[in-house]
């Protein structure tokens, strides 16, 4: 984590992650890498990528089931999810494993 010198920061969210709607976080909430938080209440302020769930606990998103996901979001927009995007992804849920 890095001293940004600001005074309020609301939500820092990554690729790929998504909410359902009128899910509420914290101040300072750090959201992973294609995440899926959903649920009531607040989820944790620091949510590690690949993670499924919310306030009452999360559990590891699937790789190949986030790579379906991000497939499809990317077809929607007209842009190829390409090789080297999904070993980006596949490498940041490897060295992501040790916080979920």
């Amino acid at each position: 984590m890095q001293d940004t010198g600001l005074l309020h920061l609301c939500l820092v969210m990554s690729d790929h992650s998504c909410t359902s709607i009128q899910t509420m976080f914290n101040t300072g909430t750090t959201l992973g890498v294609s995440a899926n938080i959903f649920g009531e209440g607040f989820p944790p302020k620091f949510i590690p990528s690949f993670s499924w769930g919310g306030a009452s606990g999360l559990t590891t998103h699937r790789i190949e089931e986030s790579l379906d996901t991000a497939r499809r979001v990317m077809d929607r927009r007209q842009l190829p999810l390409t090789a080297d995007a999904e070993q980006v992804l596949r490498h940041i849920f490897q060295v992501t494993a040790l916080y979920r």
